[in-house]
């Protein structure tokens, strides 16, 4: 397998990195809550743009790709913000298997 090799140089953006949290309700459910637990150096790739109609209104997805040194602590379902925009980490994997970077597939929220 070909190593992948990047110039960290490229990791240019400061993003938060958030977990969600549930918390109690009072009435047996429970609200979502975001917590910031770190943040990282990113790079940053769009990949694509699309507009779907939902319900008689269009909708845009906005999808990117983003790179930063490796950690055991991102999962699916996790977010990223930078400043008032935030991308869901729909999926995550190590392009080479080294344990150097991960590569997060991501979705922008009310792009």
């Amino acid at each position: 397998m070909k190593t992948q090799t990047i110039d960290p140089g490229a990791m240019t953006a400061r993003l938060v990195l958030e977990r969600p949290l549930a918390e109690p309700d009072g009435q047996g459910g429970a609200l979502l809550a975001w917590e910031g637990f770190d943040a990282a150096w990113v790079r940053i790739e769009p990949l694509r743009a699309s507009v779907l109609e939902r319900a008689g209104a269009a909708t845009v997805t906005v999808t990117h790709r983003r790179w930063l040194a490796h950690r055991d602590d991102l999962k699916a379902g996790m977010r990223l913000v930078k400043g008032s925009r935030m991308f869901v980490i729909r999926a995550l994997h190590d392009p080479d298997e080294t344990r150097r970077f991960l590569v997060l597939s991501c979705e922008e929220i009310g792009a």
